[in-house]
């Protein structure tokens, strides 16, 4: 257990509990305050929430839905571990979501939704050039998601947020080089510029191969 964890700061007000004690758990999880193959201490976070084990057991009941927990007979709940081949299987599955999501995208975005991408994707880089790696991420992920929600697919939307927290923790795994993240960025500025072309068959390759580079930084943890 780190000093981090059992920091008093932060009790939860009551307004949206439910909602707020699985995204302090989640967190705990994708930044590896409660690490793989861990138990989830539920009297200590309990009490650094200051919540009862009601709430508590029903945001785990979520995170083992998500797959980053698992509810085990008498012992609690433990963080799930990954290997090499989970990464794998998840990135091959989110590479061929995204690859339909930008040529869908292609087809169905308005000028107005590339202007609001293209936007996010200026503040992304602003964020790469001051080396702010957590506001990059962030910004990131939320042009994924643009293009996701471009996309005009409820269902391939619901697949794609089932998969993308699982897909956040393997990324929190995995030290990006300078190289790697400039090539990133390289490849987010190609992937706007087939959007704004809507080019989807060459958009879509081009968010597989992205994924595709993201699985092997990511890989390559397990191997360091």
């Amino acid at each position: 257990m780190t000093d981090a964890l059992m920091e008093p700061a932060g009790r939860i007000a009551r307004r949206s509990l439910h909602d707020e004690v699985v995204e302090r758990v989640r967190g705990l999880v994708l930044e590896g305050e409660l690490a793989p193959g861990s138990r989830v201490p539920e009297k200590q976070l309990c009490e650094q929430f200051g919540i009862s084990r009601t709430p508590l057991r029903e945001a785990l009941k979520v995170l083992a839905s998500e797959g980053l927990l698992e509810l085990l007979p008498n012992r609690g709940a433990v963080v799930t571990k990954l290997t090499a081949r989970d990464v794998d299987e998840m990135f091959e599955v989110m590479g061929a979501l995204e690859a339909l999501s930008g040529e869908l995208a292609c087809a169905r975005i308005d000028d107005a939704g590339i202007s609001s991408i293209r936007a996010i994707h200026e503040r992304m880089v602003e964020h790469y050039r001051r080396g702010e790696l957590p506001d990059y991420f962030r910004l990131n992920q939320r042009i994924h998601e643009g293009i996701m929600d471009a996309s005009g697919n409820a269902t391939l939307r619901t697949l794609y947020d089932g998969l993308a927290t699982r897909i956040r923790r393997a990324r929190y795994m995995a030290n990006m080089s300078d190289a790697r993240w400039k090539q990133a960025v390289d490849e987010h500025e190609e992937i706007l510029a087939l959007l704004e072309r809507r080019d989807g068959p060459a958009l879509g390759a081009a968010l597989r191969r992205h994924l595709s580079n993201k699985c092997e930084v990511v890989k390559a943890a397990f191997t360091d």
